[in-house]
């Protein structure tokens, strides 16, 4: 077994979709990034990459390749799952928290899990996603980004099996 953690943070800016969880949330700013910007997503490759030590995301997927240009990050969460399961490792669970002022974002948790979770070829009980605000505090309470927090569980292939039959 081995445990990842994840984190990211980006601005909010006008003239840009807000993506989170892959899912578009209606909301009159965006964030601003090299890729889509979707926090959560990226808190979660990163989580799952640290897990399996296999870098981070800017290792995987630099943003000075401008093939990851505006690229959405389900495709990038798509190919850490296979970098994941070509390394040997399954996934047990994911857990992480997004944190905004605005938008309310408990409407759209369950569709950013599901979508979550048919890219990584798990079920969708073993992610779960939860939001919250900062109180008005720092740069997300003041409304000028959005942070993610993901933490995840992984197994190696191998030891599947082991926790199958528990």
């Amino acid at each position: 077994m081995r445990i990842g953690m994840g984190y990211d943070a980006h601005k909010l800016t006008p003239h840009r979709k807000l993506i989170l969880g892959g899912v578009h949330i209606p909301f009159h700013l965006g964030l601003d990034g090299h890729s889509d910007a979707d926090v959560l997503i990226h808190a979660i490759i990163d989580a799952l990459l640290g897990a399996a030590k296999l870098g981070d995301i800017g290792r995987n997927f630099p943003d000075t390749n401008p093939q990851f240009k505006n690229i959405a990050s389900t495709i990038l969460l798509r190919q850490t799952a296979a970098l994941m399961t070509n390394s040997g490792y399954s996934i047990v669970n994911i857990d992480s928290t997004i944190i905004a002022q605005n938008p309310r974002l408990a409407p759209f948790l369950p569709a950013m899990e599901a979508n979550i979770a048919s890219c990584l070829g798990i079920n969708q009980n073993q992610i779960n996603i939860k939001a919250t605000t900062e109180e008005n505090m720092g740069f997300t309470g003041t409304g000028e980004g959005i942070s993610a927090h993901a933490v995840c569980l992984i197994l190696s292939t191998g030891a599947a099996s082991i926790f199958a039959h528990q």
